[in-house]
């Protein structure tokens, strides 16, 4: 139970974060770039990448923390950070044509899923 309140904790205070960020960052420069999201992803990524070291590295970080901070929070906040994060390990652990292949996956059929539903939505 305490992980699923640690969970939500964390994704309460990541999605208000990511929010809260990406509108600042769109008040000051603006929406004709999608400069909010990129600002999110980036530090979304600096974060996690961070906390793994924290974690896989250092052994600093409990495994409650690392679901309150890395699971909720950072999968809140972007889960383009998370994305990076498992492509990171695949890349550790020797399977770098898998992490291409889950960038190329992720990123093109990703945006091809998105615009099938757009059109289909755009049917009704």
């Amino acid at each position: 139970m305490i992980k699923l309140a640690l969970l939500a904790v964390g994704g309460i205070t990541g999605t208000i974060s990511r929010y809260a960020l990406a509108g600042f960052v769109y008040g000051v420069f603006g929406a004709r770039f999608p400069y909010g999201t990129l600002i999110v992803n980036v530090l979304g990524c600096f974060i996690i990448g961070f906390l793994a070291a924290m974690t896989e590295e250092k052994f600093l970080l409990s495994p409650n923390l690392r679901i309150l901070l890395m699971v909720g929070f950072c999968g809140a906040f972007t889960t383009f950070s998370t994305f990076i994060l498992e492509t990171s390990n695949l890349i550790r652990d020797g399977e770098t044509l898998r992490a291409f292949i889950n960038i190329l996956l992720s990123v093109s059929v990703g945006f091809i899923v998105f615009r099938i539903g757009f059109f289909l939505a755009d049917l009704i």
